[in-house]
């Protein structure tokens, strides 16, 4: 039964006691999901079609040994230009609210870098990764610590506007989350591409970019919904779940 036509719906399951208005309801979330899925690869096709974005400098940035296990220091310089790793790979920065005015790390940036984090290999296949904070190295290294964040490229953003031009910090010092995706032309000139932020709009100040979390996506698909749920720091990296099936 599972993947046929019967009856007017698309089976999802061989369970032979799915009432009609089920089914009915089911079917009609089958087609929105289709329009949902040819909706994200038209958006998908329109950021790919951007124009070439403007040139920007060779931001310096600070970091620290690779390893989080080599303790801290000596840190040295590195350039944007340095975290292109081959011709023709796109570069994508996440901006970390932590640093300067931000002066806890973010509990939603959090969330996503853990994520990142447990993708950091496969991205890797097709794209650079960095991750860029407001907070000198040591102090974002010891969050890091404490997330386990070992396949991550972690940057300070020094004394550089970096933060400030790609909008993810104001002129005082807040700090805003936000993922920004570079390019290199040939010649080695720096363009950006493209900066996501969470203001959509006025209205709209924390769904810019969900897609680039994995959670809310989970949440979408149970009864409850995203409900109240908002990442915390203070749960760590422990799993409510597994804790209690263990008992």
């Amino acid at each position: 039964m599972v993947h046929e036509m019967i009856d007017g719906t698309y089976r999802q399951t061989n369970l032979p006691n799915e009432s009609p208005e089920y089914l009915a309801k089911r079917e009609e979330l089958r087609l929105a999901e289709i329009e949902l899925l040819n909706t994200r690869e038209r958006v998908a096709g329109l950021r790919r079609e951007l124009p070439k974005g403007a040139t920007i400098q060779d931001y310096e940035f600070v970091e620290d040994p690779t390893s989080l296990n080599d303790g801290d220091g000596p840190t040295r310089k590195v350039r944007l230009s340095e975290l292109f790793t081959a011709p023709d790979r796109s570069l994508v920065i996440y901006h970390f609210m932590y640093g300067k005015k931000q002066t806890t790390p973010c509990p939603m940036c959090t969330a996503w870098i853990d994520g990142y984090n447990g993708v950091a290999q496969h991205i890797a296949q097709n794209v650079d990764l960095a991750i860029v904070a407001a907070a000198d190295p040591s102090t974002l290294r010891a969050h890091a610590r404490s997330r386990g964040w070992d396949k991550l490229r972690l940057l300070s953003a020094g004394d550089s506007t970096f933060k400030y031009d790609l909008g993810s910090e104001d002129a005082s010092g807040h700090q805003d989350s936000t993922i920004s995706v570079f390019t290199r032309d040939q010649d080695g000139t720096l363009r950006h591409f493209y900066s996501g932020h969470p203001w959509l709009a006025d209205d709209i100040k924390e769904r810019g970019i969900d897609e680039l979390i994995p959670v809310w996506n989970m949440l979408d698909l149970t009864p409850q919904g995203r409900g109240k749920f908002y990442a915390s720091l203070e749960y760590g990296l422990k799993v409510q779940g597994v804790q209690a099936a263990r008992g």
